[in-house]
């Protein structure tokens, strides 16, 4: 019987932690042979001021800027370029053809 603990950090809607559960559960039923009723997931939710990494709790993470993401320094962007073919040489139509295009001759 399949028992898995979820620790996560307060603030998530009832909505996101019912999807978590929902997803944990079928990523069990996926992985490990066992009915649906026998797997427990248990959801622990923890202040953010009673949860620390590298001495900074996430209450305190969470009041620090949000710094951008991507590179570093900006990009000009670049026309992508595409190898180009040489369009297939066109002789002139001979006048037969023209007309029989433009419905005026009857194919020979």
């Amino acid at each position: 019987m399949p028992h898995i603990a979820v620790t996560i950090g307060a603030g998530r809607s009832p909505r996101q932690l019912r999807t978590l559960l929902h997803e944990v559960h079928a990523a069990v039923l996926r992985s490990v042979d066992t009915r649906p009723e026998h797997v427990r997931v248990v959801l622990h939710e923890v202040p953010r001021t009673h949860w620390s990494t590298a001495d900074t709790t996430l209450a305190e993470l969470d009041q620090e800027p949000v710094r951008p993401t991507g590179p570093a320094e900006p990009t000009t962007p670049t026309t992508p370029t595409t190898p180009t073919t040489p369009a297939e040489p066109t002789t002139p139509a001979e006048p037969a053809e023209l007309a029989e295009a433009a419905g005026e001759r009857e194919p020979s």
